[in-house]
């Protein structure tokens, strides 16, 4: 009996003791992240590496989520369409591109992160296989944005601009996903949340479906994270975002149909 007590006392602070390791683990990640891309910058005149959240080529590409860790096909031979095949020689655990908080680590991550531009998934009929993880990386990327006449742009260049958003990485938080049409998702679990399992071509996250109970973004207990151009992790919830839409052109001018595609992006609202 009094094991018993005691267990009941225990396992709600180990729980919570386990909570917070694996929110400690996600801001490390983010920062061996951003790390990775500013050592790549500082040899490449101050440039970060291009995004690979793109398909199409030549001046007919349009913009994917920005989750994606291998692309379908490059946008020209100059460029890669693996993440891996910038940022490789700086991050050799691929681990650290995945969300310890999501239900599950992508099963071929590592095979992925080492296959970079000829990764082929032997499970799945295409020849060539693209890879969304549970992170989203901003750099090099552009986004439709509702609530202002210009689109939200990633960084560049160290150095930032103006028109530069300074967001690297975040943790994946968004609604309407293909995965799963008209229901919140993330990598970090919220309450009532399901887990959406892995497919070929993308990592496994936690999602709500908002379809018989009407849930707002305030409704959602989540905190988030994200790392900036000058290497510092910030925490936000759900009511601290704003809307991104991924866009069907280059220039981030003409967002998706609701229902269709990648679905809604929340960007922690000081990165704009």
């Amino acid at each position: 009996g009094i094991i018993a007590i005691l267990l009941a006392i225990l396992l709600p602070a180990l729980g919570k003791a386990r909570a917070h390791a694996r929110s400690a683990l996600s801001m490390t990640n983010q920062r061996d992240i951003a790390q990775a891309v500013t050592l790549y910058a500082t040899e490449s005149k101050d440039r970060y590496p291009q995004s690979v959240a793109t398909i199409g080529m030549g001046n007919y590409w349009n913009w994917q989520e920005p989750m994606v860790l291998i692309g379908p096909m490059a946008r020209s031979p100059r460029l890669h369409r693996s993440m891996s095949a910038y940022l490789g020689r700086y991050i050799r655990d691929a681990s650290v591109m995945s969300c310890p908080n999501a239900p599950a680590q992508f099963k071929y991550l590592q095979d992925s992160w080492h296959a970079g531009d000829f990764w082929n998934n032997q499970e799945s009929p295409s020849v060539v296989d693209q890879l969304s993880g549970a992170y989203c990386f901003y750099w090099n990327y552009i986004g439709f944005l509702d609530e202002r006449e210009e689109p939200f742009r990633g960084p560049r260049t160290l150095c930032g601009g103006p028109e530069q958003s300074d967001l690297l990485v975040s943790d994946y938080f968004g609604f309407d996903h293909w995965q799963n049409p008209g229901s919140y998702g993330s990598c970090e679990k919220f309450e009532k949340a399901d887990m959406i399992p892995e497919t070929w071509i993308s990592s496994s996250y936690w999602s709500r479906s908002n379809r018989n109970v009407n849930v707002n973004l305030t409704d959602l207990t989540i905190q988030l994270h994200a790392v900036y151009i000058d290497g510092h992790v910030g925490t936000y919830s759900a009511s601290d975002v704003t809307v991104m839409k991924v866009s069907k052109t280059a220039d981030g001018s003409v967002p998706y149909e609701p229902g269709i595609g990648p679905g809604d992006i929340y960007l922690p609202r000081n990165s704009l």
